[in-house]
């Protein structure tokens, strides 16, 4: 195969993989006036489901706008070989692989969130303050966006600074190392995350005492759940919608409330809540994504060294020095297609796994209260209750609020 049927393909790729996902929103947004079924007609009034429809009509529109500015920016880009372009000004600047690669990441990095940001900004300022969930002020935003340029700088910038070391001492066997590296990085992550990285963005607070965490910790006794940290977290300092969450293991293992969720919700609501979240682990679907996720990382990590030492990858994208970083790029979007079948497979699993949950809170708690907090936690977001079950089938990692209820309730 030559470097320019590579680049066809890879162009192919990404048009079609566009069409696509412009296709399944079309179908969606047809479905945006639809009437409620019945289990769900309790969930907005007349005005608040056309304000709910308005919400989706306005994201939608704004969706098209975004996704086809960046299909146009990353065609553009390949086609005026920017890739070389960038290449040429990292190597200019370094001759060390690793110092250089990770220039011109932070140029495309950053030029893209540069580029992409007024979006994000209208999105917060402009739709999200319409429709009354926006609460971050312009200064968090902008203190927002640089906290994020430096956790990529540190944590991306050092993993991918190691990748590029091991592939240099150790050629195609990279891979072992870099899927150690990323499967230590991923556990440790998902051990301290609400420990070490929310509260650079957050404040973290212990449930109070009082009659709701009395009642968190009665229910946990009942299951045999030991739930002694207990957070909530100032959700709204940047928006009204509300959730929850549970993360780490063993003596690390915690809950984290949103201030938004406890202000939503009815005490017996927040606790069924919990119970879901309680499903989750008794039922080790932490465990199972955890594990999943290191294994199709490492699945991933394997496939890229059979073909990142091929230069015929840098060439397609239009750069004649071949390097890592560049066949990085070209095997990133070469493995799309991939790469969104096992998130559909996944997804499958995740919509699985909320029932299972779902059943967990019914069969431990009640159903009933967890019903109305999806009801409220749908409202309070202008959910989309009306989905297309394509796009049901390509985007949701949850079963619709319908076929929640409908579940709960057998």
């Amino acid at each position: 195969m030559t470097a320019n049927t590579l680049f066809y393909i890879i162009i192919a790729i990404i048009t079609i993989n566009f069409i696509k996902d412009k296709v399944i929103d079309a179908l969606n947004a047809k479905h945006f006036n639809d009437a409620l079924p019945d289990d769900l007609k309790d969930v907005y009034d007349d005005v608040e489901y056309k304000k709910s429809q308005n919400y989706k009509a306005t994201k939608y529109k704004f969706g098209i706008i975004t996704s086809t500015f960046s299909v146009i920016l990353t065609l553009g880009f390949l086609l005026l070989d920017g890739f070389e372009y960038v290449d040429t000004i990292a190597r200019s600047l370094s001759e060390n692989p690793i110092i250089f690669a990770l220039i011109f990441f932070g140029i495309i990095m950053i030029g893209s969130d540069i580029l992409t940001t007024p979006f994000s900004f209208y999105s917060t300022f402009v739709i999200e303050e319409k429709f009354g969930f926006n609460k971050t002020t312009k200064k968090l935003f902008v203190i927002d966006k640089i906290k994020g340029w430096l956790m990529m700088a540190i944590f991306g910038g050092s993993i991918l600074a190691l990748i590029i070391w091991f592939y240099t001492i150790t050629g195609k066997n990279f891979w072992l190392y870099a899927w150690a590296l990323i499967a230590i990085f991923t556990l440790f992550m998902n051990m301290f995350y609400s420990k070490l990285i929310v509260p650079l963005f957050n404040k973290q607070t212990s449930l109070e005492e009082g009659h709701l965490r009395d009642q968190i910790a009665a229910y946990a006794r009942t299951v045999g759940f030991k739930l002694d940290k207990i957070f909530v977290i100032d959700g709204s300092k940047r928006s009204t919608k509300a959730n929850a969450y549970f993360s780490g293991f063993g003596s690390e293992k915690r809950v984290t409330l949103y201030d938004t969720l406890i202000n939503d919700l009815e005490e017996e609501e927040i606790v069924a809540v919990l119970a879901h979240e309680v499903g989750h682990y008794k039922k080790k679907h932490i465990i199972f994504n955890l594990i999943s996720s290191i294994l199709l990382t490492g699945i991933t990590l394997y496939i890229l060294s059979l073909f990142i030492s091929n230069p015929i990858l840098s060439k397609a994208i239009g750069v004649d020095i071949p390097s890592f970083h560049i066949g990085l790029i070209a095997f990133g979007i070469l493995y799309a297609p991939i790469s969104e079948i096992t998130g559909l497979v996944m997804n499958l699993f995740s919509r699985k796994f909320e029932y299972q949950a779902d059943d967990f809170a019914k069969n431990t708690y009640q159903s009933e209260p967890l019903i109305n907090s999806l009801k409220k936690l749908s409202k309070n977001s202008l959910s989309n209750l009306t989905p297309h079950p394509a796009y049901v089938f390509m985007h949701y990692s949850h079963p619709t609020l319908l076929e929640r209820i409908k579940n709960l309730r057998k």
